[in-house]
């Protein structure tokens, strides 16, 4: 699986151009409209990869791309969620958490000393929480933008239950974990060569590996794919 993600995109007839036309998106992605068209290609790369094909797509239909690319970008977000909603919590408690304990600091030193320490086991226990839903989030996203973009429409991207039954699974897990390598190593070294703008090729060719892995995991842990799934839907 590694060898041919490593290998999905030099295998394209145009690999050059799509590399370099990714690379640029990649550059102005702080953009909103490059952003999004990206987001759309690598839709296209999941349903390639997910239909067993052994060449990435080329960069063409941009106005479908741009279509997919914002229905990734709503998955992605609505995951996100999971992850933002109890971070966003956390802060208020903590927030309400000071406030109180810095009243309780006019009165006995004992009481703001036990007000202290239970602020600080409370945030503790929080953070801890909002780590691990941040890792489910990272984990689970990939796996429902690998289902939309199989299924070719939007609601797949919240099918709780077929996402479950793929993530959870000893396929999708290994992929999951390669991508992870994948993109900590390669994209280091990506990152390091951002000043010479080549790090942004670097990048692409990464995050399509990424994405390939992520199709490729979930198609194999669930039986799907092998079908044409070029024009998406809501």
């Amino acid at each position: 699986m590694l060898s041919d993600a490593l290998w999905f995109l030099k295998r394209s007839d145009d690999w050059v151009a799509t590399t370099i036309i990714g690379g640029v998106l990649s550059l102005l992605s702080v953009l909103v409209l490059p952003a999004i068209i990206l987001q759309g290609y690598f839709v296209r790369a999941m349903q390639a990869a997910a239909n067993g094909e052994r060449a990435a797509p080329s960069f063409t239909d941009w106005g479908g791309l741009f279509v997919d690319g914002l229905k990734l970008f709503v998955v992605t977000f609505v995951w996100a969620l999971v992850a933002v909603i109890p971070a966003m919590l956390l802060s208020v408690i903590i927030g309400i958490g000071t406030f109180t304990v810095s009243e309780a600091a006019t009165g006995s030193a004992a009481a703001s000393s036990a007000g202290g320490v239970g602020l600080g086991i409370v945030s503790v226990v929080l953070g801890l929480l909002v780590f691990a839903l941040s890792l489910l989030a990272a984990y689970l996203a990939p796996a429902a933008g690998a289902n939309f973009a199989i299924e070719g429409n939007l609601g797949a991207g919240f099918d709780v239950r077929t996402i479950l039954s793929g993530a959870l699974t000893g396929e999708y897990a290994v992929a999951w974990l390669l991508a992870l390598v994948v993109a900590a190593a390669l994209g280091f070294i990506g990152g390091l060569l951002f000043v010479f703008v080549v790090g942004f090729f670097i990048l692409f060719y990464v995050q399509v590996m990424t994405y390939y892995l992520w199709a490729r995991g979930f198609a194999d842990a669930t039986g799907k794919g092998q079908q044409s799934t070029q024009s998406t839907g809501w």
